[in-house]
């Protein structure tokens, strides 16, 4: 586990060196979803923030249900669907290594969205807290980005292909809440 966040910290700063740590093995692959479970609590406390999540009220317990299915099936359904792409690239064999750091950075983003939304439970609304949340998505998309690019060794290009497969996941995902929470 310290490894796993001690590589992330290396590539949120922008060192390719970081995805060393992970050895390109189904075991490392498998042990990284420890990250999954150490972003459950934020990943609550920040769809409870943004009123999407499961809220009070008759529906707060199947909405926090369609939330936390959503969660899982996301982390699971980007391991899933990045290998066929992965292996279209010729990269299936660094595919685990892709797997473990995209995890671990995952850690990394969330602490840093869930640092963001600081202003705005400090009463702190308008530009400054827009922005703020504007610059933490960005920074996240290129994490996601250079993560795919070092892990893999791909062009800028073929990475991007990796962030638009999460976020088209993502966005399908909460889609699929809303319906299952009755919104």
């Amino acid at each position: 586990m310290v490894r796993g966040i001690a590589a992330a910290l290396l590539l949120a700063r922008g060192r390719a060196a970081g995805v060393l740590a992970f050895a390109p093995t189904m075991a490392e692959a498998r042990a990284s979803f420890v990250a999954a479970l150490l972003c459950l609590p934020i990943f609550l406390l920040l769809r409870g923030l943004s009123g999407t999540g499961a809220a009070g009220g008759p529906d707060a317990a199947r909405a926090l249900a369609a939330d936390v299915i959503a969660y899982v099936c996301s982390w699971a359904g980007f391991a899933l669907a990045s290998l066929p792409l992965a292996e279209a690239m010729g990269r299936r064999a660094l595919w685990p290594r892709l797997i473990a750091a995209w995890n671990w950075v995952n850690l990394v983003q969330y602490v840093v969205l869930a640092a963001f939304t600081l202003p705005m439970l400090l009463g702190l609304s308008g530009l400054v807290s827009d922005a703020l949340g504007l610059a933490a998505v960005g920074y996240a998309l290129w994490l996601q980005w250079f993560t795919a690019r070092a892990a893999l060794g791909v062009n800028g290009l073929r990475a991007a292909g990796f962030v638009l497969l999460d976020l088209g996941l993502a966005l399908f995902l909460s889609g699929l809440v809303i319906r299952l929470s009755g919104g």
